[in-house]
């Protein structure tokens, strides 16, 4: 099976194609590239590419894989709303998948886990995970003091993800999801040929831009 995956929900923005197979998620081609305002016009480009790195086509995909957050709002719903026009036209499934989950299994840590992102205005996005990859608490937004202030709950010791620094512990991995920690998310279910979800953003607050409030009444004296 060859799946397109995508994630725009960092400054990375990810597109590559996996081969996947019974027991195995193979990478074919990866593009990433960082740019946290351009991710309109960068993503489809990427996709191109990798379908030319691994001599491929649009048309032979047979699922499509997206992260679904947390994220900005502007960035995170570029890739999920290219994702479902994509799985549209070529009439396959899209898959939405935890963007934190698939860092977690970039990893594989083998050890407690936390992912942390940055979700500007001085917060992140973070999410806890077993040993064995499993997620056990999140995906959450704070401060980064305030995740901090309960690592010893957690009982984590390693970090990854972009903002893992922010931690103070060992940190695995600064990198944003691959294309293979997408489709690792989702194998189980491409594997079944189950039905996808409806793909729902994980924006964990409200956007910043708002509908305008009524228009004041103007009264004469």
């Amino acid at each position: 099976m060859l799946v397109l995956a995508i994630d725009t929900a960092t400054p990375a923005i990810t597109a590559g194609l996996v081969e996947l197979t019974a027991d195995a998620v193979r990478p074919r081609a990866a593009r990433v590239t960082e740019n946290a305002r351009r991710h309109a016009e960068l993503l489809m480009p990427g996709v191109l590419a990798a379908c030319a790195d691994a001599g491929a086509k649009l048309a032979e995909v047979d699922a499509v894989v997206t992260g679904v957050g947390p994220g900005p709002f502007t960035g995170l719903r570029v890739g999920m709303v290219t994702a479902a026009a994509l799985g549209d036209a070529l009439g396959v499934p899209v898959h939405g998948v935890g963007t934190l989950d698939a860092i977690a299994a970039d990893v594989a840590a083998g050890e407690p886990l936390v992912v942390v992102t940055d979700a500007r205005r001085r917060e992140v996005y973070w999410a806890a995970y077993d040993g064995a990859g499993t997620l056990l608490d999140g995906p959450h937004v704070t401060a980064p003091a305030a995740l901090v202030d309960r690592l010893p709950e957690l009982g984590a010791t390693a970090a990854a993800g972009p903002s893992a620094a922010a931690t103070g512990l060992a940190v695995r991995s600064t990198a944003g999801p691959s294309p293979v920690g997408l489709v690792a998310v989702a194998a189980a279910a491409l594997r079944a040929g189950a039905e996808p979800a409806p793909l729902e953003p994980l924006y964990l607050r409200r956007p910043d831009a708002v509908p305008p409030g009524q228009a004041k009444k103007v009264t004469t004296p």
